[in-house]
């Protein structure tokens, strides 16, 4: 039971710590990611103001460098904290979930090997489990991030939010029944490649360069097949900011995915994708790199606390 336990404690602090460094250092990504994935749907309200060369998909440097000469620099750093603790807290909150429900299912049926199929079930479960206290915090750092004053702080946006009620801090949710595949792609990936390498090892861990590879190409296969739907999700709690009346909270996800689809077809289902692919597969590959190694020195600690 105590080496359950450790396993359990070790996963989470390593999981929260990668997930805080790693968002913090790819911040300026995250940001133009979300931006770049949540403009569209304010096109015919900025004709006055764009030129017909801004109304073009930019690429991911030109976008950087537009943004950097309309807002400065400090537009690439605001709401860090807020994204730090966002991801710490969600992959504490997931891989607290999964590793339980691993446990279980040792506990069942007497083995500790997981199939594919067994594994993206977990991963999925541990998705949703973290999404009633996650979620909120997702959308606040959205909110932030693509908030055109400058002079409204994260803390009134957040006292926005409440105010608002829980259908805007939950704005998005559906999108879930699929973007809960993501992680549990990522993970699924992750654990089974990394059991067939460690397969003939004393030791059954990654080198830091093989869980940075190994985390990259996972994250970079689970994103493109959920990604209109990450975009859809930004978008919805990017308009909430601005929506008036309640018609923004009767769009769906669907009818979101169509009417991007209706205006740039399916090039638009995967606007912001370049910046999703770089900030995400490199953020997956520190957070995993980082988690392999944090959980070794974390499992050694805490045995050696139960031993004295």
């Amino acid at each position: 039971m105590a080496s359950q336990q450790d396993t359990i404690a070790s996963e989470v602090i390593a999981a929260s710590l990668g997930g805080a460094i790693s968002a913090s250092v790819l911040y300026p990504l995250e940001v133009l990611k979300t931006k770049m994935q949540a403009e569209g749907g304010n096109d015919d309200k900025d004709d006055d103001k764009d030129d017909n060369e801004d109304k073009k998909p930019a690429s991911m440097v030109q976008y950087a460098s537009r943004l950097y000469d309309q807002e400065g620099g400090s537009v690439f750093f605001r709401g860090v904290e807020t994204s730090a603790f966002q991801s710490a807290t969600e992959k504490a909150l997931y891989f607290f979930a999964y590793q339980a429900l691993k446990e279980i299912h040792s506990a069942v049926t007497g083995s500790k090997k997981l199939d594919g199929l067994s594994n993206i079930i977990m991963g999925a479960a541990a998705e949703w489990a973290h999404l009633p206290i996650t979620l909120p915090l997702d959308c606040w750092t959205t909110q932030i991030q693509t908030s055109t004053n400058t002079d409204e702080t994260p803390m009134a946006l957040l006292c926005n939010l409440l105010a608002a009620g829980p259908s805007k801090m939950y704005k998005g949710i559906q999108a879930y029944t699929v973007l809960c595949l993501k992680p549990a792609l990522q993970y699924t990936i992750f654990e089974q490649v990394k059991g067939a390498v460690v397969a003939g090892r004393v030791q059954k861990t990654l080198s830091a360069v093989e869980a940075f590879l190994l985390g990259m190409m996972a994250r970079a296969v689970a994103t493109v097949v959920v990604f209109p739907y990450l975009r859809a999700k930004v978008m919805l709690q990017a308009a909430s900011q601005s929506s008036t009346g309640d018609s923004s909270q009767k769009t769906s996800i669907p009818s979101m995915l169509a009417t991007m689809y209706g205006q740039g077809g399916v090039a638009s289902w995967f606007q912001g994708l370049g910046p999703e692919l770089t900030r995400g597969v490199m953020s997956a590959a520190l957070m995993m790199m980082i988690k392999e190694k944090i959980a070794i020195i974390v499992k050694d600690i805490l045995k050696r606390v139960v031993k004295y």
